[in-house]
């Protein structure tokens, strides 16, 4: 893992990427798609990949709506979208299953556990910072998984107050914009090099937060981004030392 760069000025406000980062968005998908899959009749035991193969189509999803031209639309809806491809790619008509069901399982998207060291370095960090979320969730979505879990923000902003998904420079630039700071007083704090480094590319300051399990052990698909970032660190708490908090 790349380490830090030295000393740097402190920024005036923190961002932090959501899923990955602040949430283990695989335990919580697979723990929540267990039930529903064991509902429709498929193998419970699959629940791990039937996660990955939702997540996977993610990249590909924004990569679709830049490329399109694609009105925005909440996250919300790509992941419907994206959890009904997972469901025929499995043979499963999602036709043909109670859109009630379905609507419950999306919304396991709003039922994200927090990491263990998140809630209480959040705490630590906001002591110190404004912390706000630079997420390409929802407000609906972030603002139910934020209740669940205890997270403190002091704002929840990402791509539907921007109106564009990261990697797009306005997500993160348009963060800035609405909290008025210059982008270099701003840090992202992710635990995804790919995007550190469309922040780093829009002037935003970096911090790397390890997550060496979000993907259950496995190569991050991003690491080929990683650079020397401004922080680095193996937690939010350990964040929150480096950062005097």
């Amino acid at each position: 893992m790349a380490t830090s760069e030295p000393h740097q000025a402190l920024p005036k406000a923190l961002a932090f990427d959501v899923f990955g980062t602040v949430v283990d968005w695989r335990t919580s998908v697979a723990r929540e798609s267990a039930a529903f899959l064991a509902m429709i009749g498929q193998d419970a035991s699959e629940a791990e990949a039937f996660a990955d193969a939702w997540r996977g189509q993610y990249i590909a999803a924004m990569i679709g709506m830049r490329k399109s031209g694609r009105a925005f639309v909440p996250l919300d809806v790509l992941h419907r979208e994206m959890l009904e491809a997972a469901l025929r790619e499995r043979g499963v008509d999602p036709a043909r299953l109670d859109d009630d069901l379905l609507a419950d399982w999306n919304r396991a998207w709003h039922r994200l556990d927090p990491w263990p060291d998140a809630v209480e370095g959040l705490i630590r960090l906001k002591a110190r910072f404004p912390i706000v979320t630079c997420s390409n969730g929802n407000i609906a979505l972030l603002l139910a998984m934020a209740r669940r879990g205890g997270l403190p923000w002091d704002a929840i902003l990402g791509a539907e107050v921007s109106g564009a998904y990261k990697p797009d420079p306005k997500a993160y630039l348009h963060t800035a914009e609405v909290l008025d700071i210059a982008p270099h007083e701003l840090c992202l704090v992710a635990a995804h090099h790919g995007d550190l480094a469309g922040a780093r590319a829009c002037g935003l300051l970096t911090a790397y937060v390890d997550r060496p399990e979000e993907y259950g052990g496995a190569p991050a698909p991003d690491a080929h981004y990683e650079q020397v970032w401004e922080w680095s660190a193996t937690s939010f708490t350990d964040l929150a030392d480096q950062l005097g908090c």
